[in-house]
């Protein structure tokens, strides 16, 4: 049977080279990443993140593999990981590119052995990010590991989605995933939210009467994953009082997955806007997230504005 690698796919889809190049590299670290996951004592590594998270083993050496990689690639001018700092951190002043990531969103999912997976955003802004917008993306990907680790990407051009070969090639899986206007699962995040927001409750009982299918894992990644592959569903992380803005970043994991999922035909919303259309000003910045399929994206943000 004839196949396709990533790498063949970025060329015949006239991908530059540069960015080309670069997705290749950051699908080497997702490489990495997926053999430290089956290798790697899953003990917590002593430290904390930004935000005063604790951080695992993983999470430190996922960080440190992608961080080597985009250095290696030299078309990096600065990076930003949910992992670091609150402050740009720069690699070659002259390179194209700034590179966003969560390199192991969803970690505290390890010791149960759900899947997990890396988000990653990519703007031509050399490392200017604010006061810009999510939509000035010029590529988003995100790696999911599971049973099998799938890379999916898109750089304007559709949404495609590549399985880890046992030779360890990303080869194509499925090209033009694409989201249909109808919802058979939910997956709604922060549900403690739902004590002081009113108007979430009610969504949450719309679902139940109307009979939908939860399908929630506490992973971000695996789960609008899910509804990218099935062509269908809608995913909720909304603000509560813990949480006012919601508890989702909007560098590292909202604004690539908004991306993606309206380049598959889906849309995406604050509640109020689309969230590609939310302004970058803080590297740290949260936001309440809707997306999926578009008509109940818009039925969802309607119902929690009334």
């Amino acid at each position: 049977m004839s196949r396709i690698s990533l790498n063949n796919h970025l060329y015949e889809s006239g991908v530059s080279d540069e960015l080309r190049h670069l997705i290749n590299d950051i699908s080497r670290a997702g490489k990495y990443i997926h053999n430290a996951i089956r290798t790697t004592d899953l003990g917590l590594a002593g430290s904390s993140n930004t935000f005063g998270e604790e951080q695992l083993k993983l999470d430190v050496l996922s960080n440190d593999i992608v961080k080597e990689e985009l250095k290696e690639s030299r078309l990096v001018c600065c990076y930003a990981s949910e992992e670091e700092s609150s402050e740009m951190t720069e690699l070659l002043s002259d390179a194209p590119f700034t590179v966003v990531f969560d390199p192991l969103d969803g970690s505290s999912l390890l010791d149960c052995n759900l899947a997990i997976g890396s988000i990653f955003g990519i703007y031509e802004s050399k490392g200017k990010l604010m006061g810009k917008t999510p939509r000035d993306q010029v590529a988003a990907l995100y790696l999911v590991y599971g049973p099998r680790t799938i890379l999916v990407y898109s750089t304007g051009k559709g949404v495609h989605a590549f399985y880890l070969n046992e030779v360890g090639e990303f080869t194509l899986l499925e090209k033009n995933l694409t989201m249909k206007d109808e919802v058979k699962t939910y997956a709604p995040g922060n549900l403690r939210a739902v004590v002081d927001t009113p108007s979430y409750r009610t969504m949450m009982n719309l679902w139940l009467d109307e009979g939908l299918t939860l399908r929630y894992s506490g992973g971000m990644v695996p789960d609008i994953h899910h509804m990218l592959i099935k062509g269908a569903g809608i995913f909720t992380n909304i603000g509560g009082s813990k949480y006012p803005k919601g508890k989702l970043r909007l560098l590292y994991e909202c604004g690539p997955f908004a991306y993606i999922m309206e380049q598959a035909g889906g849309a995406s919303s604050d509640g109020t806007k689309s969230v590609l259309d939310v302004e970058i000003t803080d590297l740290d910045q949260r936001t309440p997230i809707i997306t999926g399929a578009k008509k109940e994206v818009k039925r969802v943000s309607k119902v929690l504005n009334e």
